[in-house]
């Protein structure tokens, strides 16, 4: 039953209607509906709010409403890089403020977007430092929705999405994955963005938005009611799950709500629920794509330590990546084993003050001799860090591991946390760890350093309020098709990911990979789709770097070389062209910049699961005039188990009034970029 209702939230145009409420026992709730000519379709039926402390006070009932506050905003801000330059935010607020007879005081605070709504838990100033046992929000789902998700591990991202109804969902099946190296699923729970679509057609989306010193929030699977989601948030050692100061505000809830999936890419909402940056100039970093020392260990033909006499990391090898990369139009090239310590960098054997200084190169490369090398090149040095989950080490390493980049001249790292952290009891998700992936970013931030972070917290758009936060992993990579168990990402893999983590924002990924077969290196491996679908995939997950991760010797003389040398990864605009969950997703993207004649390029990535797939796009997102569509496709008899190399590269002559025939084989894809030709 509910009590002291207050009028219905309507979205900007009316698509969404937002109920707010208590109930008899004074406990907080929501509603999400949309509005049409048939009645009210329930996206999320009533569903409580509420915290609960670690001194037994439940913040889920006994509230009464002091006064709520009804606001429209409507505006405009630009990202400095990302998927389209311009972002509208426009939303309805609504801010409750309740009262309890004990004289506690909290705010509720809810943003009603036409794709979606976020809302947060405001504690008061005068309410002292307290600790969080934990949040009950509930999400209740009406139906038995299908549903695109992970096990809610509190150490990793990286197990392949499922997709199953809500009612079948059993996370605890994936405890102990032999590829992790880290893993922990106490419960039943999914870890989020989750994605769902509804008996009556509906998409929706389950996130949180600017996750700051707070744990991550994973979505259990209520026992004792059928399409209840509760919050479970990742727990630290004493069984907490975190610190709370004065006046804190919790990260928004997110759910994203559309008719149409394309519509869940195209969302900007959980990028308008994060604070306005806090760099005034961000100009330092420049996306760009990259290529380096990786590949090579994951196959086994180098390693990243110096003792196994497989070093790869060498002065040698690096300028000849330097080379291939200014040849290529290549920006930067990233160098993994570079540092002293890998021979002793995970598991029981690495020393307690950690492997890493972060600072001393191994014998065999001459650091300073890489870089300026590379600036006669015109190639710039990505940096790795991997701190062997060992955080606490790292931040003593910190600022002069970033002195020595801002000195190179080196303005991007990728940092690594594998293993079981160290302090035990601790989670990769929980809030210690949340804190110290936001201190990386601001160290890093005061030397000029943008950081691509591996085994990473989720991303929740802090990338608005930390612009040096240009990407991370937070799913199962590339590197899985080179030595998982479990036969590596399926050919839906891409098609699952775009729809779910890609919402919480850029994806590390890795694509590119032409040597699709792994010998002889890792003969019983592979990568599981068509060189066209790994082409595909530079416009398909976003990046602001985007690698390419191949062995130098497969790309010489390969046709894909012409699409990873031009192909952008910085953008104008964005349009998600079609799509649907774990089947197919087409995506075009404006580059921002100009090419040498002073017009911007368009490209499009489109790929599918393991079912061949044909589809016509309309071009209407071209200018006007006549364009030249460079297409690399499937050729004919492409198939990802038995034929996945033939690559098929044409010429097309467009404009913008047709529609273009797209035919993908199984595990296919096609990647095109649009030149003009001329103006009216």
């Amino acid at each position: 039953m509910e009590a002291d209702a207050v009028p219905s939230l309507a979205s900007p145009e009316g698509g969404l209607s937002l109920d707010t409420y208590l109930d008899a026992d004074g406990r907080p709730g929501y509603r999400l509906s949309h509005q049409n000519e048939n009645g009210t379709v329930v996206l999320v039926d009533s569903s409580g709010l509420g915290l609960v402390f670690a001194d037994g006070t439940d913040w889920s009932g006994g509230w009464m409403l002091g006064r709520y506050t009804d606001r429209q905003a409507d505006q405009s801000w630009e990202q400095p890089w990302g998927e389209q330059r311009q972002i509208r935010d426009r939303h309805a607020e609504r801010q409750l403020d309740l009262r309890r007879e004990d004289g506690a005081r909290m705010t509720l605070r809810f943003r009603l977007f036409e794709d979606g709504l976020g809302f947060r838990y405001e504690l008061p100033d005068s309410l002292p430092s307290t600790v969080l046992a934990d949040e009950a929000t509930e999400f209740r789902l009406p139906g038995d929705p299908l549903c695109w998700w992970i096990p809610g591990d509190w150490d990793i991202y990286e197990h392949l999405y499922r997709t199953t109804r809500l009612s079948e969902i059993d996370a605890t099946q994936y405890r102990n994955h032999q590829a992790l190296a880290q893993t922990y699923i106490p419960e039943n729970a999914v870890n989020t963005p989750m994605t769902a679509r509804t008996e009556e057609g509906w998409y929706l989306a389950f996130h949180e938005a600017a996750l700051t010193d707070y744990p991550g929030m994973t979505l259990a699977l209520a026992e004792d009611q059928a399409g209840l989601l509760r919050s479970e948030l990742v727990g630290r050692p004493d069984g907490m799950k975190a610190d709370l100061q004065p006046g804190h505000q919790t990260p928004w809830r997110v759910i994203l709500a559309v008719p149409e999936a394309p519509l869940l890419i195209a969302s900007t909402t959980v990028l308008n629920l994060n604070a306005p940056s806090k760099i005034e100039d961000i100009s330092w970093f420049e996306p760009t794509t990259y290529t380096g020392i990786w590949w090579d260990m994951h196959l086994g033909r180098k390693s990243w330590d110096m003792a196994s006499g497989k070093h790869g990391a060498t002065t040698e090898y690096a300028m000849e990546m330097i080379d291939f990369a200014a040849e290529a139009n290549i920006g930067a090239i990233l160098v993994e084993g570079w540092n002293t310590g890998w021979e002793n960098w995970i598991g029981p054997g690495r020393p307690a003050e950690g492997p890493f200084d972060f600072v001393t190169p191994y014998p065999d490369y001459n650091l300073e001799r890489v870089v300026q090398y590379g600036r006669e090149k015109g190639v710039d040095l990505i940096m790795h860090h991997e701190t062997s989950g060992m955080p606490l080490v790292y931040e003593h390493y910190m600022d002069s591991a970033f002195a020595l980049m801002q000195r190179l001249g080196s303005h991007a790292v990728k940092t690594g946390y594998v293993g079981k952290l160290v302090p035990a009891g601790e989670y990769h998700h929980g809030q210690f760890m949340v804190r110290h992936y936001r201190k990386v970013l601001e160290t890093a931030a005061q030397y000029q350093v943008a950081v691509n972070a591996h085994e990473p917290i989720k991303a929740t758009g802090i990338r608005r309020t930390w612009p040096n936060a240009i990407s991370r992993e937070g799913l199962r990579g590339q590197e899985f098709n080179a030595w998982s168990p479990d036969g590596g990402n399926p050919p839906e893999h891409a098609s699952i990911v775009a729809f779910t983590r890609m919402l919480g924002g850029p994806i590390d990924y890795t694509p590119g990979i032409v040597h699709i077969g792994l010998e002889p290196w890792k003969p019983d491996n592979r990568v599981n789709s068509t060189v066209a679908h790994q082409l595909a995939l530079y416009v398909v997950f976003y990046s602001p770097i985007q690698m390419a991760p191949d062995l130098i010797e497969h790309y010489s003389g390969h046709p894909a070389l012409d699409w990873i040398s031009k192909v952008a990864c910085d953008w104008e605009q964005t349009r998600v062209l079609a799509g649907e969950p774990g089947d197919f997703v087409a995506i075009a993207r404006q580059e921002r910049k100009s090419d040498a004649e002073g017009q911007p390029r368009w490209f499009l990535g489109a790929v599918t699961d393991e079912q061949p797939r044909s589809m016509r796009l309309p071009l209407d997102f071209l200018g006007e005039g006549q364009w030249r569509a460079v297409r690399f496709a499937d050729g004919e008899g492409a198939d990802w188990e038995s034929n996945p190399l033939p690559l098929v590269v044409d010429t097309l002559t467009v404009e913008p009034g047709q529609e273009l025939q797209l035919d993908l084989a199984a595990g296919g894809g096609t990647a095109i970029r649009f030149e003009a030709l001329e103006r009216p």
